[in-house]
């Protein structure tokens, strides 16, 4: 008989005029994979988090190995053996690799020095044992969000967690980067016999990965099912409470003139190294080019140089006809370009600002919000916030709300609106659905496309290949800062695009 390693009884929690879980029962037994889906602000989070002991629930009861948890905090979570990957990374940027992965728990020298040297052969060993390499004497801030899910999940390890909640975990990694993690998964599961419980938005992943999966809807449980018994298409209507059908997009013909031309870019990365080397490219108006790529292999340089927020090392970019050399961030913008960051919580929003002040940010000085540049006309601004949330269906209590407090899909929602609502002719895009559950992705493509057809010239970067191949008329590949492929829509596979993409060239179509 299997045995309940975790069981929740009867639990809800409330926040301020928010009900996030509401009555919620279910166990998950030893050695298991139990995934955990629903749409954004369905309460998947805070569940995890209650079992993690950052939050005591509100009523009902939580079981760990058969003891039931009085004292809600982190700390007894890890003493009890759970260990929690946030979404969202929790990392010390100026720190290196093991300096994170060992922080709290630091080897020391004669019980007094921290041991950076053993740290480094502690993390070596961690990362050989399963399968995440890293280098622990790199800085956080010189590597690729691939990397630092990898040093999330380390850490986890390192603490010495039997159970361990992923909370997206594959929101950053590469499809390779994906099939390793899921190999890392089952051995931890089926040799070492610990138990894994994951929350994420790929329906694919969850029927690949899972022995059980629970689905949450408004802060219910809508239902549990055993993996093998279910569909993808099951589980998304579980979580809609609706068909999803993911239409073909109806495309208008390119007609316009080219809005973006890079020639012969080059910009450094992080560490001083060249990022990007010689790229080249149009977009004209009503055009979408993709980017595909395994992350860290210039994606990141590039739309930072096209936004302005990365320095121009050689070679020009020509925005509406206009070389933007030496340009700061606020004059490209100024150009008509809206930017939609990789990152939400570093470049996209501010995380204690209401939705009201994320969703006004870059329009604070237009006469329709201010008077004269200085006056906030606050009424308007708010009938602003609340017609975007309702447009872009932001699940959020009031608009009035911290950013900081909503799901990531509903973070995401909050930038989506705000740079889409600046009407723009030009869209730089960077992982537009990344966290984001599948009724929402159906709806951004759409806006994505609607946008497209209005004339706006888009540039298209996403770690998800089903995202490039759907919205992309042309697409690109970057392998270490270079272009290795370029192929409009059809003339190309999924699985033969992944030649381009790990460095081999072929003559291009």
């Amino acid at each position: 008989m299997a045995q309940k390693i975790i069981e929740l009884k009867n639990v809800t929690k409330r926040f301020p005029g928010v009900l996030a879980n509401d009555d919620v029962s279910l166990h998950v037994n030893k050695a298991e994979i139990y995934a955990v889906v629903g749409e954004n602000g369905a309460g998947k989070s805070t569940l995890m988090k209650t079992m993690y002991g950052l939050h005591a629930p509100t009523e009902g009861e939580v079981y760990i190995k058969g003891k039931k948890v009085e004292h809600f905090s982190p700390s007894t979570a890890i003493k009890n053996g759970v260990g929690m990957v946030h979404q969202h990374f929790m990392l010390v940027p100026s720190f290196t690799i093991a300096e994170n992965i060992v922080l709290g728990s630091e080897p020391r020298d004669k019980k007094i020095f921290v041991d950076k040297e053993k740290a480094n052969e502690i993390v070596r060993n961690l990362s050989k044992t399963y399968g995440l390499e890293v280098d622990p004497t790199v800085r956080i801030e010189e590597v690729s969000v691939g990397i630092q899910q990898r040093v999330e999940i380390l850490k986890t390890l390192y603490k010495g967690a039997d159970i361990l909640i992923l909370d997206e975990p594959t929101a950053v990694l590469t499809p390779q980067e994906t099939e390793d993690l899921f190999k890392v998964i089952k051995k931890l599961v089926n040799e070492l016999e610990k138990t894994v419980i994951i929350i994420t938005h790929k329906l694919n992943e969850v029927i690949a990965i899972s022995d059980r999966v629970g689905v949450m809807r408004q802060g219910k449980l809508v239902g549990e099912v055993k993996t093998s018994e279910v569909t993808e298409k099951k589980l998304a209507e579980m979580m809609v409470g609706r068909e999803v059908l993911f239409e073909e997009l109806s495309r208008d013909e390119i007609k316009g003139e080219v809005l973006i031309k890079a020639e012969n870019i080059v910009a450094k990365d992080n560490r001083g190294f060249d990022g990007l080397k010689g790229v080249s490219f149009e977009i004209k108006a009503g055009e979408i080019l993709g980017v595909a790529g395994i992350e860290g292999n210039g994606q990141t340089e590039l739309i930072e140089v096209l936004s302005g927020m990365r320095e121009l090392k050689s070679g020009n970019i020509y925005i509406n006809n206009q070389s933007t050399t030496g340009f700061t961030p606020k004059k490209i913008r100024d150009l008509g370009v809206a930017h939609i960051p990789e990152d939400r919580l570093v470049m996209g929003l501010s995380k204690e600002s209401s939705i009201t002040d994320n969703m006004l940010m870059g329009s604070q000085h237009n006469e329709k919000f201010s008077s004269k540049g200085i006056h906030l006309k606050r009424n308007v601004i708010v009938d602003h916030a609340k017609d975007l949330i309702r447009k872009f269906d932001v699940r959020t209590a009031s608009e009035e709300v911290t950013v900081g407090s909503l799901s990531g899909g509903n973070m995401q929602k909050v930038v989506i609106a705000r740079e889409f609502s600046f009407d723009t002719p030009i869209l730089l895009i960077s992982q537009p659905t990344r966290g984001v559950d599948i009724g929402a992705i159906e709806f951004i493509h759409d806006q994505i496309i609607k946008k497209r057809n209005e004339g706006c010239a888009i540039l298209l970067i996403s770690a998800e290949l089903d995202e490039i191949f759907r919205l992309s008329d042309r697409m690109i590949t970057l392998y270490e800062g270079e272009i290795t492929g370029e192929f409009k829509n059809g003339e190309i596979s999924k699985n033969d695009i992944g030649y381009y993409m790990t460095g081999n060239r072929k003559e291009s179509k």
